[in-house]
């Protein structure tokens, strides 16, 4: 890569990006995070095992219960105007995952069915979070 530097006001190489080269400013969409090849392709199996499931009976998904801990955050998150690129009209939409989270304040578990939350509670502070403690949780 090499860096050429221009003599001129910014509002010159904005309108030349714009005029010339039709290139737009645009926010890029976040993602939770970026899957490589194969961790999509086991979704999409997962996915479809799914949708057989729920073919064979229609009641499948009434009885199952899922669960999760999510990290609760406190960061700075990067604004859209920090975060917009220059793009030609043909240009894929960028992508980014998440910011990088600074400190950790607390750790959610949460549990759901098909009607919505069945269970929710923040982890003690230094609790271990494994199959014992959720076998605690859900007694």
């Amino acid at each position: 890569m090499f860096v050429i530097t221009l003599d001129c006001h910014t509002g010159h190489v904005n309108t030349f990006l714009m005029n010339e080269l039709n290139m737009r400013r645009i926010v890029a969409k976040f993602v939770p995070h970026l899957l490589n090849s194969d961790r999509r392709d086991h979704r999409v199996q997962v996915c479809t095992k799914l949708q057989e499931a729920v073919r064979h009976d229609p009641n499948f998904l009434s009885r199952v219960i899922t669960g999760d801990e999510s990290w609760v955050y406190d960061y700075d998150p990067e604004t859209k105007q920090q975060s917009m690129q220059w793009k030609t009209p043909s240009s894929p939409r960028p992508k980014k995952a998440r910011q990088v989270h600074s400190n950790i304040n607390s750790v959610l578990i949460i549990f759901l069915d098909i009607r919505g939350i069945v269970h929710k509670e923040f982890v003690p502070p230094g609790q271990t979070v494994n199959g014992k403690f959720y076998c605690e949780v859900l007694r």
